[in-house]
């Protein structure tokens, strides 16, 4: 009898569902009740900007009739093997990530790491590994942004990259410029995975993670692959 009871008591499902009653979900753009167990209401989470067709080297957004790798990325192929965004850095998710990485709102980062889990990679290529703040910055901000979104993944994380020096925040910056501010930055401690996928909340021009990428791949990762929460188009 006890056994058959069990089988209907769920108590991860019993704790949920007294948080959804103690805590409604409540959509972060509009402030309408939630939907589909997000904080997003049903109208804002249908007008998301999803990321479509888009180079498979950088993830910069195409269109339909283009081939699949860009044509900067064929001119000059990126360190990283393949790049993937699950969204597109327009209205709400810009707001969204300023919130999340600039104003300590952790409730807009979880309802981003579900919505990169919508809409994955076609690929597997497992340990992530985040884009590390170097110390001083994260005392500033207190967690790295990128580093929760690995968190709230469910993939293995790899936590052998640092950020060896303090650099300039790169927002003001020109593509070169961006570059030259994060050449040299990153490290690695002890043996690095033949295969991982970095990740990071915002691409721009992809200095970042191509800088990322490099530095895997000169100590040994065979297969550098990048997935980013948003893609500026």
């Amino acid at each position: 009898m006890l056994k058959c009871m069990s089988a209907f008591f769920d108590p991860v499902r019993h704790v949920q569902a007294a948080l959804r009653v103690l805590l409604p979900l409540r959509c972060l753009v509009c402030g309408d009740p939630g939907h589909d167990g997000l904080d997003l209401c049903d109208a804002c989470l249908a007008g998301l900007p999803w990321a479509g067709r888009a180079c498979l080297r950088c993830a910069l957004p195409l269109p339909e009739t283009a081939l699949i790798v860009c044509g900067t990325c064929r001119e000059e192929v990126p360190p990283q093997a393949a790049t993937h965004a699950s969204l597109l850095y327009l209205p709400p998710v810009d707001q969204l990530l300023v919130r999340y990485k600039f104003h300590q709102d952790l409730a807009a980062g979880r309802l981003l790491a579900q919505l990169m889990q919508r809409a994955p990679p076609p690929w597997w290529c497992p340990p992530l590994v985040p884009v590390p703040l170097h110390n001083r910055r994260l005392r500033q901000r207190g967690y790295n942004q990128a580093g929760e979104l690995c968190r709230l993944l469910p993939m293995p994380v790899w936590q052998g990259l640092y950020r060896r020096r303090h650099t300039a925040p790169q927002s003001e910056r020109t593509a070169e410029q961006r570059l030259e501010n994060l050449f040299d930055a990153f490290a690695v401690r002890g043996p690095v995975p033949t295969r991982l996928t970095v990740v990071d909340d915002v691409m721009t021009t992809g200095s970042t993670v191509m800088e990322v990428a490099e530095t895997l791949r000169l100590v040994g990762a065979a297969e550098v692959r990048v997935w980013v929460c948003a893609r500026a188009p």
